[in-house]
C-alpha cells in the first residue's frame, strides 16, 4: 500500500518545513481583510506560522506578516494568534 504525502508549509518568521498542523495559517483575503485560516482552505494569500509564542511575537515585532500578505495587520489578529497558542498547549 502506498503511504499518504504529509504536506509540508515553512513558517514564514523560523524558515523550517513543518506539517500542516503544527502551522497557522494567516490569509489575507479577496476582499482585503486578514484572516486566521484554521481549516487551511480558506480563499486568499496565506502565510503560516509555528504554533510557538516565541514566534508570533517575533511576528509581530518584526511585521514579516504585513511584507507577506503585503496588508497591514491589526492587533487583535496577533492577540488572537497568541490565544490559539495558549489554548492548544492546555
Amino acid at each position: 500500500m502506498k503511504e499518504k504525502k504529509i504536506p509540508l508549509r515553512r513558517c514564514v518568521v523560523t524558515g523550517e518545513r513543518c506539517e500542516k498542523q503544527s502551522l497557522i495559517r494567516i490569509v489575507r483575503t479577496p476582499e482585503g481583510s486578514t484572516i486566521i485560516d484554521p481549516t487551511g482552505k480558506a480563499n486568499g494569500r496565506g502565510a503560516y506560522l509555528k504554533k510557538d509564542k516565541d514566534v508570533i511575537l517575533k511576528a509581530k515585532r518584526t511585521k514579516i506578516l504585513e511584507k507577506h500578505l503585503e496588508t497591514s495587520i491589526d492587533d487583535s489578529i496577533y492577540t488572537m494568534l497568541l490565544e490559539l497558542v495558549q489554548n492548544d498547549k492546555q
